[in-house]
């Protein structure tokens, strides 16, 4: 089984570079994208036709924000919009997929760098999805959490961690939520797999830092531990383009 996972900062002017063909042609069983910026209805004719699977596309009440769409090549048993709570659903955040056997959330989560109280809506959201987690957790459900994290968790995650510890996206209370979840039954499939490799999949689009190699790790497949024997792989495609992101594949035998 192959999920791909990616931040495509709008997903019609991805579509426009024709950035999605990349991930069409590795054929995923489910493709998660984040920021799509976009409403399903706004898309043309020809932006559909460019759409090789079945979706389910969540978007942001606000135009032109946010939203997430999963792709998947079979009909999932069921799909769930959003986490069950108004005050984080009307962002357009989370797609959850079920499979036989697995929970799939496609999450964009919220970026705190606009203030205290954006910080304290993106806290509030990891807690949230942590109580859900927890729950589902307890009733024997196996867990795949990826997307966008907006958090690089350790100083390896990102270039410079020193000159960025008060900066959101590496401030310690962020990092301790992702941790909280490494301490609830996750495990952060790459960094079990590639406990010392250095590896990015975001760089600003400023002062050339792709190029450059000045990035930070924020997207992520969290499983749940009894999954792990199942993980192959998973690879960080820093060599496509068409976004500040790049593609991050997850490999499940």
């Amino acid at each position: 089984m192959k999920i791909i996972t990616w931040n495509v900062n709008g997903i019609r002017a991805a579509l426009g570079r024709n950035a999605l063909d990349w991930a069409f042609e590795q054929q995923p069983d489910l493709l998660c994208l984040q920021e799509v910026k976009a409403r399903e209805e706004q898309l043309n004719e020809e932006q559909r036709v460019l759409l090789k699977l079945p979706y389910s596309w969540n978007p942001a009440q606000r135009p032109g924000y946010s939203g997430v769409t999963t792709f998947h090549k079979k009909q999932p048993a069921e799909i769930v919009m959003g986490m069950g709570d108004d005050s984080f659903d009307g962002e357009g955040r989370v797609i959850q997929t079920v499979e036989t056997g697995l929970r799939l959330f496609n999450i964009y989560f919220p970026n705190g760098q606009r203030g205290q109280e954006r910080l304290g809506y993106k806290l509030a959201f990891y807690a949230h999805l942590l109580k859900l987690c927890d729950a589902l957790h307890k009733k024997g459900e196996s867990i795949i959490i990826t997307g966008d994290f907006n958090t690089a968790h350790m100083p390896i995650d990102l270039k410079n961690p020193k000159q960025n510890e008060k900066t959101s996206g590496f401030m310690p209370e962020e990092r301790e939520w992702v941790q909280n979840f490494l301490d609830h039954g996750f495990v952060d499939a790459y960094r079990r797999l590639y406990p010392e490799k250095v590896e990015y999949t975001w760089w600003t689009y400023r002062l050339n830092a792709r190029q450059r190699g000045i990035g930070w790790r924020l997207d992520y497949f969290l499983v749940s531990e009894n999954l792990m024997p199942r993980v192959k792989d998973v690879i960080i495609h820093d060599k496509v383009m068409g976004s500040d992101h790049c593609p991050v594949e997850l490999v499940l035998g």
